[in-house]
C-alpha cells in the first residue's frame, strides 16, 4: 500500500499540511518550478489523493518538501492546492518553515534561526523567532512584488464595469475593494462574495493576460483579493482587513501572505504605504499577519518592491496517509455541498 507521512499544520487558521516523507524527489529536474511541472503533469494524483475526499476537504492545502536546486537553500518546497499548484505561498511557507525547525529536519537555534527555502517563485529568506523548541513567529523576505495594472477596467456579465488592481505578490492577483459589489468582508456575505469573484476573474481571463517578465509560464490572475479601505490608528499603524478568494471557490481563512504582498506593492504604487512602515493585514477571521516593504527593485519593466511578512503557524498533529489497492477513490471525490463545483 501506499503510504505518506504527513505534519498537520495551520497558519492562522489556514491550514498547510506538510508531507515530510513517502514522496520521492522527481528526476531531472533543474529548478524548484521543474519540480512543480513535473508533480502538476506527471504525478497529480497525489494533490488529488491528499485534499479531495475523504482524506482532504476544500480548505486546506499541502506542502511538499524536497531537496532545494538552489544550492543556496536549506530545503525546498512545492506548494499543492486544490485547483492548482502555486509558485508561492505566505501561509504555506510560514507552514513548512515552522515544521522544518520544529521537527528538527533543520536545527532550530534559538533566539533566532535564519533559513533560505527555495520555491518555485525563487529563493525566500526566512527569520524564525524561536522560543523552547516553538517558532514564535516566521518573517519571510518574499520574492519582488509588482503591479501589473492600477484600476483596470472590466465588464463583467450582470455586473456591469469594475475597477481592479492586478498585482504579483508569488501568484498574479485582481484586487478590489469590496465596496463596489455593496458588500462587506464577513462571514454571511461570503458565498455572494465567491460567486462575484468567480464572474469578475472568468472576465479578466477572457480579456487579460498579465505575464510575468521573468517566467513566461506564470500567466493569467490566479487569485482574486477583495479588500476594505486601510485604516491609520491614533498611534500612526496602518490596518485594513482583507479576503482572497481561492480556487475552486472559498476564502482563505489567514491574511494570505502573497496577497498581502501584492496588496503592499499596490499601496506603494499609490503612494500609501512607505519602505519599511509597518501594514497590520487582518482576514475574515480576525488573524493577523505584520508586512513591511524593505526596498525597491525592478522585475522586467515593472517598479517593483521586497516584501516582508510575519506570521504565526501550528503543528496539530501527525499522521500517516494510507492508500490501500483495494480504496475505490485513489483520486477522491468532489460533492457540491461543499466544492464550488462550475455552472455546465
Amino acid at each position: 500500500m501506499r503510504v505518506i507521512s504527513i505534519v498537520g499544520c495551520h497558519c492562522a487558521g489556514e491550514v498547510g499540511d506538510v508531507i515530510v516523507g513517502g514522496v520521492l524527489d522527481p528526476p531531472g529536474c533543474k529548478t524548484m518550478y521543474d519540480k512543480l511541472i513535473y508533480f502538476r503533469d506527471e504525478a497529480d494524483e497525489i494533490i488529488q489523493l491528499l485534499l479531495q475526499e475523504p482524506r482532504g476537504h476544500p480548505a486546506m492545502a499541502v506542502n511538499l518538501v524536497l531537496p532545494p536546486c538552489d544550492p543556496r537553500a536549506d530545503a525546498g518546497f512545492i506548494i499543492m492546492e486544490s485547483d492548482e499548484y502555486v509558485p508561492m505561498s505566505g501561509e504555506n511557507t510560514i507552514c513548512t518553515s515552522t515544521v522544518l525547525l520544529e521537527t528538527g529536519m533543520i536545527k532550530m537555534k534559538e533566539p533566532i534561526t535564519k533559513v533560505q527555502l527555495d520555491s518555485a517563485a525563487g529563493l525566500v529568506g526566512i527569520t524564525a523567532e524561536c522560543e523552547n523548541g516553538k517558532c514564535k513567529s516566521i518573517s519571510f523576505d518574499n520574492v519582488p512584488a509588482f503591479v501589473f495594472a492600477l484600476d483596470h477596467k472590466v465588464d463583467v456579465p450582470g455586473l456591469g464595469s469594475v475597477s481592479v488592481d492586478i498585482a504579483w505578490g508569488g501568484m498574479i492577483y485582481a484586487i478590489m475593494d469590496v465596496s463596489q459589489v455593496g458588500l462587506r468582508i464577513s462571514n454571511e456575505h461570503g458565498p455572494k462574495l465567491i460567486e462575484i469573484s468567480e464572474k469578475i476573474k472568468q472576465a479578466l481571463r477572457r480579456t487579460y493576460n498579465p505575464v510575468h517578465p521573468e517566467n513566461p509560464d506564470i500567466k493569467g490572475v490566479a487569485n482574486f483579493e477583495f479588500i476594505e479601505p486601510v485604516e491609520r490608528g491614533v498611534d500612526g499603524k496602518l490596518t485594513a482587513v482583507n479576503t482572497v478568494v481561492v480556487s475552486p471557490g472559498r476564502l482563505d481563512r489567514c491574511p494570505c501572505g502573497t496577497g498581502s504582498c501584492a496588496r503592499m506593492a499596490v499601496m506603494h504604487a499609490r503612494g500609501e504605504l512607505n519602505v519599511r512602515e509597518v501594514f497590520e493585514h487582518k482576514s475574515i477571521i480576525g488573524s493577523s499577519f505584520e508586512c513591511h516593504i524593505t526596498g525597491t527593485t525592478r522585475v522586467g519593466e515593472y517598479n517593483a518592491v521586497y516584501p516582508t511578512v510575519k506570521g504565526s503557524a501550528w503543528v496539530t498533529g501527525y499522521k500517516h496517509t494510507i492508500l490501500h489497492p483495494t480504496d475505490p477513490f485513489p483520486t477522491g471525490f468532489r460533492v457540491g455541498d461543499q466544492w464550488h463545483m462550475p455552472q455546465e
